[in-house]
């Protein structure tokens, strides 16, 4: 990262994606347009990119590295290639403004979307690199194996960018972005009885995703649930399952699993000539859904997200920045990552300083309604000055108003999506 003081913001967004790329080592390369782990591990920052937090918080001038676990590859790598755009617009943001002076510097690891390989990435952002805040992961059961054999019983501070397992209640010190995935089976129960059926086959994924927003569709559905089986990822074929729905004889088909497997279990009911209305959960929905199923094959379809603040200002430059520096649209889960990058920001501008302890002090407080409203991490900056207070200032999210509660979930809106001529069109919204 050059030191000139006038670096514009695109080339911030362009150091944080071609930066070094002698950096952090177990780190898995990618393809396509993306920036690599490898790249995106440059960050913000100067200087060693290795620098634990004691080095980084010496000397005034370098930069402060946090860590993020990601599916950079793997059966979510659709939404970790997301959240990593979110990030580096995130980054570039924090680093034009910077944080009293100093940069934000962030290394990437790749959890392979697994849960061990996820934990053995978290094991070395804080045990070999020393750093406070994690943000991660992406699938709920990683997220919990994060959390329970590295983070829990330290001062880290743990916060997952897309986790929505209603399980993720049950621990208070893990903080996530994304609302929980119990506010989509509630709502799914709902479009799906308001839309005339009282019969529904549930097919889900055997892991604490699936688990928990599975248990709370059965506690939420008054009518029959003809077939509610797991299924594991990764299966060459989905056979048996999809044969179990249409045999069940419920006109009403619920998927609670991944894009990959979604995908192989639809093309599987299109090519047996299995017809039904077909509903999911947030992780059946992506462009790679509909590329790699036949036209028109899941027209009717309708998916619950989480959503970001669509009508806001905030949200609307982000979508901009986004679609010139991408050539896409952005999803509410980049939003998240960027939430998650500006909040880690915040709590280390107010901390008393760079240590896991101190930002569990800040990280809630940066959010929460008793400060003023700011809407960006330069107009918080303002706000706080030089030694300002959490409580100072409330963070108003790309993603929405956050508010962490006392179990760390955030506040939450829901999308539901349609799908119309093999396209996503927003039909509806829902407060969480």
């Amino acid at each position: 990262m050059r030191d000139d003081s006038n670096i514009g913001r695109r080339d911030l967004l362009k150091a944080t994606g071609t930066g070094a790329l002698v950096v952090t080592a177990g780190c898995v390369s990618t393809t396509d347009e993306t920036a690599t782990p490898t790249e995106t591990d440059a960050g913000g920052g100067g200087g060693d990119d290795t620098a634990t937090p004691t080095e980084t918080d010496t000397g005034g001038g370098g930069p402060y590295t946090i860590g993020m676990v990601d599916s950079v590859t793997g059966s979510l790598s659709a939404f970790g290639q997301r959240n990593q755009r979110g990030k580096d617009l995130a980054l570039a943001d924090v680093n034009e403004t910077t944080i009293n002076g100093r940069e934000l510097n962030i290394v990437v690891e790749d959890s392979e979307s697994q849960s061990q390989s996820g934990v053995s990435a978290a094991q070395k952002l804080v045990n070999q690199d020393g750093v406070p805040f994690v943000i991660g992961a992406v699938g709920s059961g990683v997220s919990l194996s994060i959390y329970e054999s590295v983070i829990q019983g330290t001062d880290v501070v743990q916060l997952s960018q897309n986790s929505t397992s209603p399980d993720l209640t049950n621990f208070p010190g893990l903080l996530r972005m994304s609302p929980t995935g119990s506010t989509q089976s509630t709502a799914l129960a709902d479009i799906i009885a308001e839309d005339g059926y009282d019969s529904v086959a549930m097919a889900w994924v055997n892991n604490d995703y699936g688990q928990g927003l599975a248990e709370t569709f059965r506690q939420e559905w008054d009518g029959e649930i003809a077939y509610d089986q797991p299924h594991d990822q990764g299966q060459s074929s989905y056979s048996s399952t999809v044969s179990g729905m249409a045999n069940s004889g419920a006109d009403a088909w619920l998927f609670i699993t991944y894009q990959p497997e979604f995908t192989a279990m639809a093309q599987e009911a299109y090519s047996n000539g299995y017809e039904a209305q077909f509903y999911g959960a947030d992780s059946v929905q992506g462009s790679d859904v509909l590329g790699n199923t036949p036209e028109g094959s899941l027209d009717g379809m309708k998916v619950v997200v989480p959503s970001a603040a669509v009508d806001q200002e905030n949200y609307q430059n982000f979508e901009s920045e986004f679609e010139s520096e991408y050539g896409d649209s952005p999803t509410s889960w980049s939003a998240f990552a960027y939430d998650c990058v500006v909040t880690a920001a915040l709590a280390i501008a107010t901390a008393d300083e760079f240590t896991g302890a101190a930002l569990q002090e800040t990280v809630r407080d940066v959010t929460r309604p008793e400060g003023q409203e700011v809407f960006t991490f330069a107009e918080a900056m303002d706000v706080l000055g030089e030694d300002g207070d959490p409580s100072d200032v409330d963070y108003q999210g790309v993603s929405g108003p956050i508010d962490f509660d006392e179990n760390g979930d955030p506040v939450g809106f829901l999308q539901i999506l349609t799908v119309e001529n093999h396209e996503y069109t927003q039909t509806g919204t829902i407060a969480g």
